[in-house]
C-alpha cells in the first residue's frame, strides 16, 4: 500500500470526502484495502465470496474503470448499468438502507479498487458535501430509468466498454479463430499487426468471406481479416461513433487509449440509443446530395438540429461532438461531388486533413472549416484541363483547385473558410506528405521562421494548427506532421518549452488591454480570452507526453501528473473547458434563434448573476493554472 497521506490526499479531491475533516479522512485511508483487479475480473459479483449478502463496504475506485451490471447480468458482453471512474464511488446505496448489494461490478480494464469500511462512511453523507452527493447520484439515478442503452446517450466509447478484447495471433486458422471467438462469447477477434495497427476478423467475415467464398476453414485468418481495423479513441461520444460506423459499413470498432493502446472493441449494438433522430435524417440529406445545391440545402438543416440538441437535454460537449461528425460528413460529400465532376483530378493517395476546433471535435456554430491536403510524393499529375485543352496541370494546382471548390460548395452550405487563410487551396496547406515532414523538421529547427523573411512560415502557429489535423477523407498515413512532434520531449525539449511559452502568453483575463482601450468593458470574448489558453495548455501537455491530435479534454486528462500539470490542475481545466463550452454553445443558440450569425463576444449584462459568477470563477481558475506552470517552468524547469 502505498504511502497513507498520499491515499488521504486522493480521497479528499472527491466528494463525499471533500469537506470532511484531515483527521477523518486520514482514518478512512487508514482503514482503506487496496486490492488490484485484472481487466475482466469480478470486484463484486459470483467470484467475490467475501462481501457479505448485506455488506457494510463502499467501493472506490482508485484507477481504471469499472463497470456496475446488474446482478442476473454475467456475461461481458452485457450492457453495464454505469460505469465508475477514478474517484467514483458505488455501494453507498446498500449501507444506508441496510439492504443487500443488488448489483455486480466487473473491471472493464486493469483497475485498483479501495474497500471502505462502512461505519466511518456512514456520517460523511450527513454532512452537506455528502447530502450534495446524494442528491446528484438520485437526480443521475431518475434520468437513467429508460435503460441501458438511452443511458449511453451522453457517454464516450470507452466508457460502455464492459470487456478487455480478444486476440489472436497470425498464423492462427480461421478454423481456431472462431473456436476462440466461441470459447470467449466473441463476435469478433482482433489480430495484432506491425507499427500498432489490427486486423479484425468478424462473425459476419466469417459467414460472407469463409463461408459464402468456399474458402477453407484451415486459411490462416490474416487471409479473410478487415486489415487495417478502423479504430476509435475512448473519449469519442458514443452518438457520434455510431454515426461513423454506419456511414463505413461496420459493426465492431476497436477503441484505443490515448497511446494507441486496445482497451476493448465497441459494437454498433452498444451504440444505437446513443443516436439522435434528427441527426440521422441531417446526415441522410448530406450522403444523398447529388449536387453542391442539394448539399447547401442538407447544410440549412444543421443549425436546427444544434437548437434541438442542446434544448432537448443534450450536454453540451456531446453536441460540440455530434455537430463536428456532421460537418465531417458534409466535407466528405463537398469532396466527393467535386471529384465527380472532374475525373481528371488525382483520386489515389490523396487525403483532406480538417484543422481546428472541427478536427479537435469541439465545433460550435461559429466555427468556420480550416483544411489542409496531402498527398502522396508519387503521385502523378493529371494532365490536360480537359479532352479540348492542352494546357497542362501539376498535380498541386489540380489539387488546390478541387480545394477551392470544396470549400465554395461548403460556403453555400453554411460553412464559411477560415478568415486567416488556413485552407487547401492555400500553397501553405496543400503539400505533399513528404513536403509535409520536410516543413515539420524546419519549424522544430525554426519555430519562429526566419528573420527578415515576412514569407516564411512560423513553426509554433502552423505546427499548432497541423498538430490538431484530423484526416476525414483518405490515408490516414500521409498526415505526417503529428508524428514528428510525438517525441517532443526526448528529441527537441527546446521546441517543447517554445510550445509551453507560447501556451502560456495569451492569459485568460475578463477584460484585455484592447478592451480597456476600445471602452469595451461590457463584453467578453470567450474564445480568444478563455477557451483559447485552455486549448493551448492542453496542446502543450499533449505534446509533453508523446500525445498529438487529440481532444481537448483527453490531452489533459493524458498529461495529468506530467510533472506540471497536477491532477487538481487538469480536473480544474477540464471542468472550466466544460463550462465555457456550455455558455458558448447556449450564447450562441439564442443568436440563431434570435436570426443573429452566431459569434463568441458575450455582453456580461445578458447573463444571469449565477452566469457571471462561474465565468468569473472560471478565469481566475485557468489563470491560477497558468501561473503555476509559469512559475514551475521560470524556477524548476520543464522536464515534461
Amino acid at each position: 500500500m502505498e504511502d497513507r497521506s498520499a491515499l488521504a490526499d486522493f480521497l479528499g479531491r472527491y466528494p463525499p470526502f471533500q469537506g470532511a475533516s484531515p483527521a477523518v479522512v486520514a482514518d478512512i485511508a487508514e482503514a482503506a484495502v487496496e486490492l488490484d483487479y485484472a481487466a475482466g475480473a469480478w470486484v463484486v459479483g459470483p467470484s467475490q465470496t467475501s462481501v457479505p449478502a448485506t455488506a457494510d463496504t463502499v467501493w472506490m475506485v482508485r484507477t481504471g474503470r469499472v463497470a456496475i451490471v446488474h446482478p442476473e447480468d454475467a456475461a461481458q458482453t452485457d450492457i453495464p448499468i454505469d460505469t465508475i471512474s477514478p474517484g467514483g464511488v458505488f455501494g453507498f446505496s446498500a449501507l444506508l438502507s441496510g439492504g443487500t448489494v443488488e448489483f455486480r461490478a466487473r473491471a472493464i480494464e486493469p483497475s485498483i479498487v479501495l474497500q471502505l469500511p462502512g461505519e466511518l462512511i456512514r456520517p460523511l453523507f450527513t454532512t452537506p458535501t455528502g447530502l450534495a452527493f446524494l442528491a446528484e447520484a438520485v437526480t443521475s439515478a431518475t434520468t437513467n430509468r429508460s435503460g441501458p442503452g438511452e443511458r449511453s446517450a451522453g457517454r464516450t466509447v470507452g466508457e460502455l466498454l464492459t470487456a478487455p478484447a480478444v486476440f489472436t495471433s497470425v498464423g492462427t486458422t480461421v478454423r481456431d479463430a472462431v473456436r476462440h471467438m466461441t470459447e470467449q462469447g466473441s463476435s469478433y477477434v482482433l489480430i495484432p499487426l506491425r507499427g500498432s495497427r489490427h486486423g479484425i476478423f468478424t462473425d459476419r467475415d466469417l459467414r460472407v468471406r469463409v463461408v459464402a467464398a468456399g474458402i477453407g476453414v484451415d486459411t490462416p485468418v490474416e487471409k479473410v481479416m478487415t486489415s487495417p481495423a478502423e479504430t476509435v479513441t475512448a473519449d469519442r461520444l458514443a452518438g457520434t461513433v455510431l454515426m461513423d460506423m454506419l456511414e463505413l459499413g461496420l459493426r465492431h470498432m476497436p477503441v484505443l487509449s490515448d497511446r494507441g493502446e486496445v482497451l476493448g472493441v465497441v459494437e454498433d449494438s452498444d451504440l444505437h440509443a446513443a443516436s439522435t433522430r434528427r441527426s440521422f435524417v441531417v446526415r441522410r440529406a448530406v450522403t444523398s446530395a447529388a449536387t453542391s445545391a442539394e448539399l447547401a440545402d442538407a447544410g440549412r438543416l444543421v443549425p436546427r438540429l444544434v437548437v434541438d440538441l442542446f434544448r432537448g437535454g443534450t450536454d453540451a460537449m456531446a453536441v460540440s461532438a455530434i455537430l463536428s461528425v456532421v460537418v465531417d460528413s458534409l466535407v466528405r460529400r463537398a469532396v466527393e461531388i467535386e471529384w465527380s465532376a472532374r475525373p481528371e483530378v488525382p483520386r489515389d493517395r490523396f487525403a483532406w486533413i480538417t484543422l481546428g476546433s472541427v478536427a479537435r471535435r469541439e465545433a460550435m456554430p461559429s466555427s468556420d472549416v480550416d483544411s489542409a491536403l496531402t498527398w502522396s510524393d508519387t503521385t502523378a499529375d493529371p494532365g490536360t484541363r480537359g479532352k479540348s485543352s492542352a494546357v497542362p496541370r501539376t498535380r498541386d494546382e489540380a489539387l488546390m483547385d478541387l480545394a477551392a471548390r470544396v470549400h465554395v460548395s461548403l460556403d453555400s452550405a453554411g460553412l464559411p473558410s477560415d478568415t486567416n487563410g488556413a485552407v487547401a487551396s492555400s500553397p501553405r496547406f496543400a503539400r505533399s506528405a513528404g513536403q509535409w515532414e520536410r516543413a515539420a523538421a524546419h519549424w522544430l529547427s525554426n519555430p519562429f521562421g526566419e528573420r527578415g523573411n515576412p514569407a516564411e512560415d512560423s513553426g509554433l502557429i502552423m505546427s499548432s494548427l497541423m498538430i490538431d489535423g484530423r484526416v476525414v477523407w483518405g490515408p490516414r498515413e500521409l498526415h505526417t506532421v503529428p508524428e514528428a512532434y510525438r517525441r517532443l520531449l526526448v528529441d527537441h525539449p527546446d521546441a517543447l518549452r517554445l510550445q509551453l511559452r507560447d501556451a502560456l502568453a495569451g492569459r485568460a483575463r475578463l477584460r484585455s488591454l484592447r478592451d480597456v482601450l476600445a471602452r469595451r468593458g461590457g463584453t467578453f470574448d470567450l474564445k480568444a480570452h478563455a477557451l483559447t489558453p485552455i486549448v493551448n495548455l492542453a496542446r502543450w501537455g499533449g505534446l509533453s507526453v508523446g500525445i498529438a491530435s487529440a481532444s481537448t479534454p483527453a490531452r489533459l486528462a493524458a498529461a495529468s501528473g506530467n510533472g506540471m500539470l497536477s491532477e487538481r490542475d487538469v480536473a480544474t481545466l477540464t471542468e472550466v473547458f466544460a463550462l465555457l463550452q456550455r455558455l458558448r454553445l447556449s450564447h450562441q443558440i439564442d443568436q440563431i434563434t434570435a436570426g443573429h450569425r452566431p459569434g463568441d463576444v458575450l455582453i456580461m449584462a445578458d447573463l444571469s448573476p449565477l452566469e457571471r459568477s462561474l465565468l468569473t470563477d472560471g478565469i481566475r481558475e485557468i489563470a491560477a493554472v497558468q501561473r503555476r506552470v509559469g512559475y514551475l517552468a521560470a524556477n524548476v524547469g520543464v522536464h515534461r
